[in-house]
């Protein structure tokens, strides 16, 4: 991945009018979102090869001409929110900035090209050539599926060169992913194999050479921790505050979605319901919990874990008055002690894990999990989560609102 361009870079994509590599828009209105999102796609998938950041620019005429519109603070945000909202998968790297033109203001988005295509729209992948904005073909899925092979790609698309085929659920792949993953015109006018379709979705690691993947393994394996032995979820229930006796502890095993499933049935399990019937006409339930935030920082652990070089599990620990979630792995790329949690603040150790925990229903909105936890604790009366990373773990602290201990 080539660096941030600078200005020069820019102006130079701009001069040339509409291309491979630049997008104009007079405007985010209308269906102009819905196109930007497009090209943010195409330029990600990069199918002309060029290794160079392409650029979506706002406020520019298809003649090259500004405007004058301001790029606002909201543009912006609408810019922005394209990298986290969820519909382009996996996540893109692209930055939003303002930039004089011509005597003008424009916005400009500049878009990296992605380490692991295909990346896909709404299940679509998006490819550009030349000016022309189009939709892949399989001979566009073939090159953009081989040239994952080259480069420093994620530790979570590396082939499991001990897996096979036989180890991963082909029939759920079918069944159950696939529908998710693309939308339903792609799959009727569908002709590729299993393996084609396997390596569209990074499962393995190309259609002539059908190894799994660590992300096809997480997601479809058989029995995943055979090959990556920490990829589970130590869930341990302790009684009393600072006590070392575990009332109940279960090893969570499986591909992802039975692991978080089994797990936050787990944690229901455990939020206890206390019942009121002094404080008025009706009786009230409430939980010691809410468990929407809870399941998003497991959901988080299990995400943005490290899976590389270590056997050491997600740990979940419940005690009478906090719930401590420990991952392996520190911070990641740029996120810092001082962002954690705020909005948008997010960057992907396994980026195509996230796209496929978004396509199994466990992420919609990336970036917004631990606002949204921090949110939903604040209004049920708890303190905000306590995060402390170092170099090998990540650990998140979530208390139980004033008086609300409850012992095992």
């Amino acid at each position: 991945m080539v660096g941030v361009p600078k200005d020069e870079y820019l102006i130079a994509l701009l001069s040339g009018g509409e291309s491979e590599r630049a997008e104009f828009k007079e405007s985010l209105r209308g269906g102009a979102s819905e196109s930007a999102r497009e090209a943010i796609c195409a330029f990600s998938n990069d199918l002309p090869g060029h290794g160079e950041p392409g650029a979506v620019f706002v406020g520019v005429r298809d003649d090259g001409s500004p405007t004058g519109m301001a790029a606002s603070d909201e543009t912006l945000r609408q810019l922005a929110d394209m990298k986290t909202d969820g519909n382009i998968l996996p996540p893109p790297s692209m930055t939003v900035r303002k930039m004089p033109f011509r005597g003008a203001e424009i916005a400009a988005v500049v878009v990296q090209p992605s380490d692991s295509p295909p990346v896909r729209l709404r299940g679509r992948i998006h490819v550009r050539v030349g000016p022309r904005p189009g939709i892949a073909n399989a001979q566009d899925e073939c090159v953009l599926n081989k040239r994952r092979r080259y480069g420093d790609i994620p530790f979570d698309i590396r082939p499991i060169r001990s897996a096979s085929l036989n180890d991963i659920d082909t029939l759920y792949f079918e069944r159950k992913y696939l529908t998710r993953a693309f939308a339903r015109d792609v799959l009727d006018a569908n002709d590729r194999s299993i393996e084609e379709q396997l390596a569209a979705t990074k499962m393995i690691h190309s259609p002539d050479d059908p190894t799994p993947t660590v992300l096809g393994m997480l997601a479809l394996g058989n029995n995943p921790q055979d090959f990556l032995p920490g990829a589970y979820v130590q869930f341990l229930r302790f009684g009393g505050v600072d006590s070392f006796d575990v009332t109940d502890s279960q090893d969570i095993r499986g591909a992802v979605a039975d692991v978080l499933r089994r797990l936050e049935d787990k944690l229901e399990s455990h939020n206890r319901i206390a019942v009121d019937f002094v404080s008025g006409p009706l009786k009230r339930r409430t939980s010691l919990y809410p468990m929407t935030a809870v399941k998003q920082i497991v959901r988080n652990a299990v995400m943005h874990r490290t899976y590389e070089a270590t056997n050491a599990p997600v740990h979940v620990h419940w005690r009478d008055d906090r719930i401590e979630v420990i991952s392996p792995g520190g911070l990641f790329g740029s996120v810092t002690p001082e962002s954690i949690g705020r909005y948008g603040a997010v960057d992907y150790r396994n980026p195509n894990l996230a796209d496929a925990m978004r396509t199994l229903g466990f992420a919609q909105h990336f970036g917004i999990g631990i606002p949204m936890a921090q949110r939903l604790l604040k209004e049920g009366g708890h303190p905000e989560i306590a995060f402390s990373p170092d170099a090998n773990n990540f650990r998140a602290i979530i208390r139980t609102a004033a008086g609300a201990a409850v012992s095992a």
